[in-house]
């Protein structure tokens, strides 16, 4: 999440992508101290990745072209992939005496907002590393020509996140965007007008994270750090399934009822009714306060009014997925901040200036909002309840820390560590886009189809990874 911009921009340039191999075998000989100080990881695990060597194999004979599509859960993804390319392909290589090109690395796609709160020193970064940006929230016309021209001629594979960007769950995979699908069918077709017999792949790539203990203690500290900060008193030390599951349930409920007078009192927004329900105890013992049913209907209409408040001042239709609707605002903001329209912004008369600092302060305020909604689009009312693991209570525990943090104004990017993790990586089966290049290439309509058959094939193949 980009920090509160109070002033204009400069329009964003592209950040070419500008590989440079020392900076890459730099970076591997230091991940394990990277991934030590700054993650709560003590194991990467991966399976499958013989897979990966074949892949990389063929690549480097320059027989196939492939894409890594892998999930998102966690700002320590990339971490984990660094890991499975620098470290666990090589030594599954050498078992099986295969001899790959080193370093083994990929180009990659990445939001061109992480430069903004993470520093201009990562975009330099994920330049030397190979990395491409995308604008999210638009039709990135230059970045969708730089990704295209990398899977069908860069030096490396590729690897992006279909999910577009975090959820926050281990467990549940968010609505894949066919832009992952779509660079592949538009690779397929690049190699055979260059007369190029290079088969095209996508090959989904599984991330989950489990405590090496759990943490149970720890969650109960955090949720009574949140019920301070709400306002509410914990009246019990117990860390039995039950007890805990009833202290996070009414945390929400109660911050659910906050935000709901918040939007309908200042906002001036109105709220559907809900029907009550008087939820019994569900098939895991445990005995919500409320109905999840309505925890949810209550929620998806709460997240559904804060995006019309942003939506309502960039003038923005309330159309697609809460997904899509968060892209766009994303965009709308950028668009007021970084000002393509002011190409000498130093320039500008000092009222010029004034009020453009005006635009882009409003602007960034109205993000917020956005943010909030961005941080729950995975979240239902039965997560918990359905698993009640120690992974599903951390998890929902530290989206509800997001969302305070954020309203506290402070950075949710300083997320607590609740305790020691490793994490599991499958390499699933490689999907051929080649194979669909008939029906793709038929007419607009077969090849719209052909999308989003492709995209839902690999929505199946991640689900299907989870544990």
């Amino acid at each position: 999440m980009p920090r509160s911009t109070q002033s204009a921009q400069p329009a964003l340039e592209f950040i070419p992508p500008a590989l440079d191999l020392t900076t890459v075998r730099s970076l591997q000989a230091l991940l394990p101290l990277i991934t030590r100080s700054r993650t709560a990881i003590t194991h990467i695990e991966a399976e499958h990745v013989d897979r990966l060597v074949n892949l990389y194999q063929q690549f480097q004979a320059g027989k196939i072209r492939f894409l890594m599509a892998f999930r998102h859960p966690s700002a320590d993804d990339p971490l984990c992939l660094a890991h499975l390319l620098s470290r666990s392909v090589p030594q599954t290589a050498r078992q099986r005496h295969t001899t790959l090109q080193t370093p083994i690395h990929a180009h990659f796609i990445y939001d061109r907002g992480i430069p903004l709160w993470a520093g201009s020193f990562m975009g330099w970064l994920y330049s030397r590393l190979g990395g491409t940006p995308i604008h999210r929230g638009k039709l990135d016309r230059v970045g969708l020509r730089s990704a295209r021209d990398l899977f069908a001629n860069g030096s490396l594979p590729m690897a992006a996140a279909p999910e577009g960007a975090t959820n926050g769950h281990s467990e549940i995979i968010s609505p894949l965007e066919p832009g992952i699908a779509q660079l592949g069918f538009w690779c397929a077709e690049d190699l055979l007008k260059a007369g190029r017999s290079e088969q095209v792949f996508l090959v989904p790539i599984g991330i989950q994270y489990r405590y090496v203990t759990p943490p149970w203690k720890a969650i109960a500290q955090l949720l009574a750090e949140i019920e301070h900060d709400v306002g509410l008193t914990n009246t019990t030390s117990s860390l039995d399934d039950s007890a805990l599951y009833h202290r996070l349930y009414r945390l929400g409920e109660h911050l659910l009822t906050q935000m709901e007078q918040y939007y309908t009192r200042f906002y001036h927004q109105t709220l559907p009714p809900v029907a009550s329900a008087i939820a019994g105890p569900d098939q895991a013992g445990l005995h919500p306060p409320g109905s999840n049913e309505e925890f949810n209907a209550r929620l998806n209409a709460l997240l559904d009014v804060a995006l019309r408040v942003a939506e309502q001042y960039f003038n923005l239709p309330a159309k697609g997925s809460v997904i899509d609707r968060c892209r766009r605002l994303e965009q709308a903001g950028w668009d007021y901040i970084y000002r393509e329209d002011l190409k000498t912004i130093d320039q500008l008369s000092p009222v010029e200036r004034g009020l453009a600092d005006r635009l882009a302060e409003e602007a960034s305020l109205r993000l917020w909002h956005m943010r909030l909604v961005e941080s729950f689009v995975a979240v239902t009312g039965k997560y918990v309840l359905e698993r009640p693991t120690v992974e599903r209570f951390a998890e929902t525990t530290l989206l509800l820390w997001d969302m305070v943090a954020r309203i506290k104004g402070n950075s949710p990017f300083k997320r607590p560590k609740l305790g020691k993790q490793r994490a599991l990586i499958t390499v699933g089966e490689p999907i051929s886009v080649s194979d669909r290049w008939e029906a793709y290439q038929v007419n607009r309509r077969s090849a719209k189809q052909a999308v989003a058959d492709l995209t839902q094939d690999l929505q199946v193949a991640l689900q299907g990874m989870v544990r």
